[in-house]
C-alpha cells in the first residue's frame, strides 16, 4: 500500500514537471528560438535547421545550451578531447527527472577511461569481420520477414519489418532463445524509444515494467552462459565479470544499450531509406536494375535522414569556438541531422542521390572515440534489407499516408503503409 502511494505520487510529480517543462518550451518558441521549436518536435525539422544556420556557426538558445548546425564545427566539437559527455565533476549535464526510472546506457554516457575500458570488451563482436559472419542470419531474418508479408496486401513496413529485423539480429548476437523472441522485441522496443525522452507518466510505467522484466530476462541469460558457455556476446562479457573487467551493473546496461541499438538506430535506417527511395522512384528502379547499388543507399540515407538527429558534448575547461568563449560544463548541441545537410560542406544538399561521390563523411554515426560501435553492423543489416526489398518487392508502393515522428533526438517513421503490389 505505502509502495503504491509512492508511486502515485511520483507519477503526479513527473506530470507537473512534465507540463511545467512544456510551457517553457512553448513560451521560447513564441519567443524565436529554434531550439525551442526543435524540442517541440517537428515532422519536417529542415526549415528549422536553417532557421539555426542564419544565426551562424554557434549561437547560445534562450533554454541554456550553446547550438550548432555547422558539419565542420560539430566535426571538430566530436573529435575534441576536450569535451566530454559527463561535466568535469562526473555529472550528467541534463537534470535526470526525479520519477522518471533510469536507464543508464553504459558507455554511451562515459567519458574517458571507463568509456574505453567499456568499449574495449564489446569491440572485437563488432569488427567488420566479426560482424560478417552474421550475414547468413541477417538474410535468414529479412527473408522469413518478408515470407510474412506475401500473405499481405498492405502492410507496415515498420511494425513488420523494420523494427523486428534489427531485434533479430541483436537477438542473435547475444544468444536469446527463440522462446524469449517475442518478450524482448516487446522490451527492447519499448526501451528503444526513450531516446526521444519520457513524455508522459503512461510512458514512464510502460518503462519500469519494461525495464524490469529485461533485467529479469538478461540476468537468465547471463546465469545460463556461466554455466554453458557458447560463441556469442553474452559468453564474453559473462567471461569478462568473472574476471572483473566490469561490474554487474555495467553488465546488464550493455545489455540496455544493444536493445536502444536493436529497435531504434537500425529501424529508423531502413524505414528512411525505403521512403526516400519510394519518392524518387527512378533511384527506386536504380536500386532494383543494380543491387550493388545497396550500400549507396545506406550512406545517403544516413546522410539525408540521419536517424540519430543531435547529440550534446560538454567542455571541461573554457574554451573558444568562432570567437566566443564557452564556460567550463555548458552544454553544447549538435545538430547532426542539420549538419549532414550543411551546404558548406555538400552540393544540393536537400537533394536525395545515391549517386553522390567525393563527399565529406556524414556524421550520423558521430565522429571522434564516441563514433558508434555498431556502425558495420548497421551498415550490413541495411544493405541486406534494401537488397531484399528490391528483390521479392520490386512493385513496392505506398499505400496510404507514412506518420513521422515528432522528435527533437529520433528522425524516423511510427508507420509507414505499403503495397507490394
Amino acid at each position: 500500500m505505502v509502495t503504491a502511494t509512492k508511486s502515485k505520487a511520483g507519477d503526479i510529480r513527473l506530470g507537473a514537471t512534465l507540463f511545467a517543462a512544456r510551457a517553457l518550451v512553448r513560451l521560447s518558441g513564441v519567443l524565436g528560438d529554434p531550439f525551442a521549436d526543435l524540442l517541440r518536435g517537428q515532422e519536417n525539422p529542415y526549415p528549422v535547421h536553417e532557421r539555426v544556420r542564419t544565426m551562424g556557426p554557434l549561437h547560445r538558445s534562450k533554454l541554456g545550451p550553446w547550438v550548432t548546425a555547422s558539419h565542420p564545427l560539430i566535426n571538430s566539437i566530436l573529435r575534441d578531447k576536450r569535451f566530454g559527455i559527463r561535466t568535469s565533476d562526473g555529472k550528467l549535464p541534463s537534470a535526470q527527472l526525479k520519477d522518471v526510472p533510469k536507464l543508464d546506457v553504459s558507455f554511451l554516457e562515459l567519458d574517458p577511461p571507463d568509456h574505453g575500458r567499456l568499449r574495449r570488451l564489446v569491440a572485437p563482436s563488432f569488427g567488420p569481420r566479426t560482424i560478417e559472419r552474421f550475414r547468413p542470419a541477417i538474410q535468414r531474418a529479412c527473408d522469413d520477414l518478408l515470407d510474412e508479408l506475401d500473405h499481405h496486401d498492405t502492410f507496415d513496413l515498420m511494425d513488420q519489418f523494420a523494427t523486428r529485423l534489427p531485434l533479430a539480429v541483436v537477438g542473435e548476437l547475444l544468444g536469446i532463445g527463440d522462446d524469449r523472441w517475442d518478450e524482448f522485441l516487446q522490451h527492447g522496443a519499448v526501451i528503444g524509444a526513450t531516446l526521444d525522452g519520457v513524455s508522459s507518466v503512461k510512458f514512464a510505467k510502460q518503462l519500469r515494467v519494461s525495464l524490469h522484466e529485461l533485467e529479469i530476462m538478461f540476468g537468465e541469460l547471463i546465469d545460463q552462459r556461466r554455466t554453458d558457455p557458447r560463441d556469442d556476446l553474452t559468453t564474453a562479457l559473462v567471461q569478462a565479470r568473472a574476471e572483473e573487467k566490469l561490474t554487474a551493473d555495467e553488465l546488464l546496461n550493455i545489455f540496455g544499450l544493444l536493445a536502444i541499438a536493436g529497435s531504434e538506430t537500425t529501424a529508423n535506417l531502413i524505414g528512411n531509406g525505403t521512403l526516400a527511395l519510394l519518392r524518387h522512384p527512378e533511384q527506386w528502379e536504380q536500386l532494383r536494375d543494380n543491387l550493388d547499388l545497396a550500400p549507396k543507399v545506406v550512406e545517403e540515407t544516413l546522410r539525408y535522414e540521419s536517424p540519430v538527429q543531435q547529440s550534446q558534448r560538454v567542455p571541461h575547461e573554457d574554451v573558444e569556438l568562432h570567437g566566443t568563449k564557452i564556460p567550463a560544463n555548458s552544454q553544447v548541441v549538435l545538430l547532426i541531422g542539420a549538419a549532414n545537410r550543411d551546404p558548406e560542406v555538400y552540393c544540393e544538399p536537400e537533394r536525395f542521390d545515391i549517386h553522390r561521390t567525393d563527399v565529406p563523411d556524414h556524421l550520423s554515426f558521430s565522429s571522434g572515440i564516441h563514433y558508434c560501435i555498431g556502425a558495420p553492423l548497421a551498415r550490413l543489416e541495411g544493405d541486406i534489407a534494401f537488397r531484399a526489398l528490391a528483390t521479392r518487392m520490386p512493385k513496392l508502393k505506398l499505400s496510404g499516408d507514412p506518420k513521422i515522428r515528432r522528435s527533437l533526438v529520433i528522425r524516423g517513421l511510427r508507420s509507414l503503409p505499403l503495397s507490394a503490389s
